[in-house]
């Protein structure tokens, strides 16, 4: 979809794995509600200070940057508080989402990107978690602090009582509660309400954090919204499947239609002439016989180029790297090649596919419009995604529009939810980057044969 984020789920592997899980559960809690509190200091200065000072300012237009710099502001500590969240919780949060990625885009203006970033509902959801969750971080912080070190010190009384001077002034908590006046049962009671207070501390630390952890649940996720957006990326992807799949059999139709086919009616005229010459001059009928022969060779070439094209059987019996270098060794541009792909399981078939005709299409492209004198295939797979980037020294110009063909290759990457960015200023260089998901298509780590 146009202007939308993926989208996303902070996810709670890093909390319920690694170091992390092997502290007890009511510390790592009670760090969360005690680191609350600088973060949520740092939030409430933030929204209250943008928001003043924006709308007081939005007569002269200072105050729309000022709103949407308060906005994404916000929107980066809402990540830091979702991911402390899972953390502490050991438990994903509903999905979330965004309308517009942070930064500017080309194909609307600086004042129409400013208000769009305005109208992003989840933005202004961010701001209002930042006023709200101060006073409920604030009171989370104080109490968990109150009740651990106090619970803690009544239990060790035993190392301090004797300090407290014993004078007329002086009444312990039970000489109040009941007139006897002593220090080793002042010492006793003490040791026995901090032990009860420290037996209750993981309690109260647990409903603390499920009321701090409640509200961010309810104001820094938005399920609703985050399955529509999904489900109209679905839709977009849907329809760029189709598309791509379309401009494919057409092309293929018309590369069939221009070289082979031609070639076999050519063929089918030779062999009906040959077939008259060996009744009357079978010595003229060889150079024909050598001239069909030479036709058949060439349209069997243009067939195995087709097919290479749509599903090249390297790409299957040997894999990525091996089909990417096939296909620069055909290309007429001299190609580098700096591929770096993991050991292990290969990528979903999909995936591989896409990458293949990424590298395929960029050097078609190279070797008819670019006059480029060089080129240069980086393949890199980094955690979840491979990315795939074509540069050349041609002479630029390169863009998605429609009717251009990148904007095929742009659809066809849409299938697998992949994304393409194009950065070629006239006179070049052009560079083709492709982004594309490992996980989700195909199961694509578990997958380990063809």
């Amino acid at each position: 979809m146009t202007g939308t984020t993926p989208t996303s789920a902070v996810m709670g592997e890093d909390a319920a794995t690694g170091p992390r899980a092997s502290r007890p559960r009511w510390l790592r809690e009670a760090g969360y509600l005690v680191a609350g509190l600088p973060l949520g200091v740092a939030a409430f200065v933030v929204a209250v200070a943008g928001f003043s000072v924006g709308v007081s300012t939005l007569v002269v237009w200072l105050g729309l940057p000022i709103l949407v710099a308060t906005l994404r502001a916000c929107r980066g500590l809402a990540v830091v508080e979702r991911r402390a969240t899972v953390a502490a919780t050991a438990h994903d949060l509903p999905p979330h989402h965004y309308r517009l990625p942070v930064g500017p885009r080309r194909d609307r203006g600086v004042a129409a990107g400013l208000l769009a970033q305005l109208a992003d509902p989840q933005s202004w959801r961010d701001l209002v978690h930042a006023l709200v969750g101060f006073p409920v971080r604030l009171a989370a912080a104080v109490v968990t602090l109150s009740w651990g070190l106090g619970g803690l010190g009544a239990l060790l009384s035993i190392t301090w009582q004797w300090a407290l001077p014993r004078d007329g002034d002086y009444r312990g908590l039970l000489d109040l509660v009941t007139g006897i006046d002593s220090r080793a049962a002042d010492i006793g009671v003490d040791t026995l309400l901090g032990a009860l207070v420290l037996l209750t501390f993981p309690l109260v630390v647990r409903a603390l954090v499920a009321v701090r952890a409640g509200l961010a649940r309810g104001l820094l996720t938005n399920q609703t919204a985050a399955l529509r957006a999904r489900a109209g990326e679905l839709a977009t992807a849907r329809r760029a499947a189709v598309d791509a799949e379309a401009q494919t059999l057409r092309r293929v139709e018309r590369d069939l239609h221009d070289g082979p086919q031609q070639r076999l009616v050519r063929l089918d005229m030779d062999l009906e002439t040959i077939g008259r010459r060996l009744d009357d001059d079978p010595e003229k009928a060889r150079p024909l016989l050598a001239e069909a022969l030479a036709r058949n060779r060439e349209a069997l070439a243009e067939l195995r180029a087709l097919s290479r094209g749509i599903a090249p059987p390297i790409l299957a019996d040997r894999g990525l790297a091996e089909a990417i270098t096939a296909a620069a060794a055909r290309c007429p541009v001299p190609v580098t090649l700096d591929i770096t792909l993991p050991d292990g399981p290969r990528p979903a078939a999909a995936v591989e596919n896409t990458s293949y005709f990424v590298v395929t299409e960029a050097l078609t492209n190279i070797a008819k419009h670019s006059t480029a004198s060089r080129a240069g295939v980086v393949v890199r797979v980094d955690d979840d995604r491979i990315t795939v980037q074509v540069e050349d020294d041609g002479r630029g110009g390169a863009h998605l529009g429609k009717g251009h063909g990148l904007a095929g290759l742009a659809d066809r990457l849409a299938t697998i939810e992949g994304r393409l960015a194009v950065t070629s200023p006239e006179g070049g260089p052009t560079v083709l980057t492709a982004d594309i998901p490992l996980a989700g298509v195909g199961q694509a780590r578990g997958e380990t044969s063809r």
